[in-house]
């Protein structure tokens, strides 16, 4: 697993989507601006060239009278015209004059004063620039109205800057309500459009290692991300296959170290009395249990079926009985307590037998060959196997049910029996819990369902 933070596909499409809605939107406007001013159609017909300099150019004295000040616009409107003329005016009564007003126009200059805006067009065609223009404009004087000609052109500096202020006015407004509508709208089509990928997401979350030839669903899920639930199906049957491999290999060689396991007790059972033939009677002892468990393991596997009843209790007591002799010889004490019985579950018998007797041995194993082993069955369907000895660390409480894990390095076994126990009694809808006991040391709990056709 690597350090970099995860990245919500969703999120960094609708940022995508805006970053995108933004760079089209603005390379628009730039291709359109250009087109037209390549094209010299806005050029052509610009009607506003010698009131726009003009009006920058107009400002007062220190009497308040209009003055006209030489911009650099000016300067080149002048070249570019050869002369100009126009009249500017305020609501004040000030005004300011240069050139002669064409004679064709000269009539307007005596209704000026009742005049807003007015276009003069010598030319029949409408669609033609007008020769003369009125404008009443915003100044560094304040608000004036200009009546001059309009030989001036359009220039680059002005058609980006009246550009910016509608991009700004327009379509600045329009982005962000374009934005908005995608970070609303886009979640709610990606949730839709990835549902299948989702349920398909939803049911692996339910593979268990035991649920074999489970797949995962491709109805529904998109094309883009089909070659990813295929792999992980494929990679599930390659799964199903390698664990059936493993199975059958623990059943095959438990099956196998059975008979050398019971030719070795029988040779030890031959072993005149000591503390070397008790030791080698619980290394027997264990091999048996642990080669039990494996194939029962297997067997469950495929008859999960045919639980059936079991008596808790009684299946309780024969453990102890068989298991009594190992107990005291290794200088432990044995109790039973059985409040009711017959206490039902359903299972398998076997299995459940062999799981509890994992748990004494494990007791036997681990109880510092001290105090008494205690064996209690509640009636509610849980069996407790406490001991004497040392406990076990609450860190510990998880570890111990990982396979080849052993609390100590000196310990005994391979460290795959409370594995086993707690597979076993999971495959039957139970857990196992880890406690301790009143005396301080370890108690481990087997809690199964109960079995409904019996009244407590």
């Amino acid at each position: 697993m690597n350090g970099s933070a995860s990245h919500s596909f969703k999120w960094r499409l609708v940022g995508w989507l805006v970053l995108f809605e933004t760079v089209a939107t603005v390379l628009v406007i730039a291709l359109a601006v250009g087109l037209l001013w390549v094209t010299g159609y806005l050029i052509d017909g610009y009607e506003n060239g010698n009131v726009d300099v003009l009006k920058d150019a107009i400002t007062r004295n220190t009497q308040g009278d209009l003055v006209l000040q030489e911009t650099p616009e000016l300067k080149r409107l002048r070249q570019q015209a050869g002369s100009i003329w126009f009249i500017a005016r305020d609501k004040q009564g000030h005004s300011l004059s240069e050139g002669t007003v064409p004679e064709a126009f000269a009539f307007a200059t005596a209704g000026l004063e009742h005049m807003n805006d007015a276009r003069f067009r010598l030319s029949p065609d409408k669609n033609a620039r007008p020769e003369a223009v009125v404008k009443w404009l915003d100044s560094p004087a304040g608000s004036i109205q200009i009546f001059s000609g309009t030989e001036g052109e359009l220039t680059l500096g002005r058609l980006l800057l009246s550009t910016t202020g509608a991009f700004l006015s327009i379509f600045v407004p329009m982005l962000l309500l374009l934005a908005f509508a995608t970070v609303i709208v886009t979640p709610i089509v990606v949730k839709r459009m990835l549902s299948g990928l989702s349920h398909a997401a939803a049911h692996a979350a339910h593979i268990e290692y035991d649920r074999r030839g489970i797949q995962m669903p491709v109805a529904g899920v998109p094309n883009e991300f089909l070659p990813l639930v295929t792999a992980v199906n494929d990679a599930l049957v390659r799964l199903d296959d390698g664990y059936s491999r493993h199975k059958r290999f623990l059943a095959q060689a438990a099956h196998e170290l059975r008979t050398p396991v019971a030719i070795l007790g029988a040779r030890i059972a031959s072993l005149p009395p000591g503390p070397d033939k008790s030791r080698l009677n619980e290394d027997v002892t264990r091999l048996s249990i642990l080669a039990g468990q494996l194939l029962d393991l297997e067997r469950l596997d495929a008859q999960k079926d045919e639980f059936k009843p079991v008596d808790l209790a009684a299946l309780a007591e024969r453990v102890i009985v068989a298991l009594a002799p190992l107990a005291f010889g290794a200088g432990y004490e044995m109790t039973f307590e059985a409040d009711q019985r017959p206490v039902m579950a359903t299972g398998d018998e076997a299995s459940l037998e062999r799981a509890l007797t994992n748990l004494v041995q494990n007791a036997i194993d681990h109880g510092g060959r001290r105090g008494t082993i205690t064996v209690k069955v509640d009636p509610h369907g849980a069996i407790d196997v406490c001991d004497d000895g040392d406990g076990i660390p609450r860190s510990e409480t998880d570890r111990i049910f990982e396979p080849f894990q052993r609390l100590r390095k000196d310990g005994k076994g391979a460290g795959l029996g409370l594995n086993l126990v707690q597979r076993i009694v999971h495959l039957h809808g139970g857990y196992v819990d880890v406690a301790r006991s009143a005396s301080g040391g370890a108690c481990l709990r087997i809690v199964l369902p109960i079995a409904q056709a019996v009244e407590i």
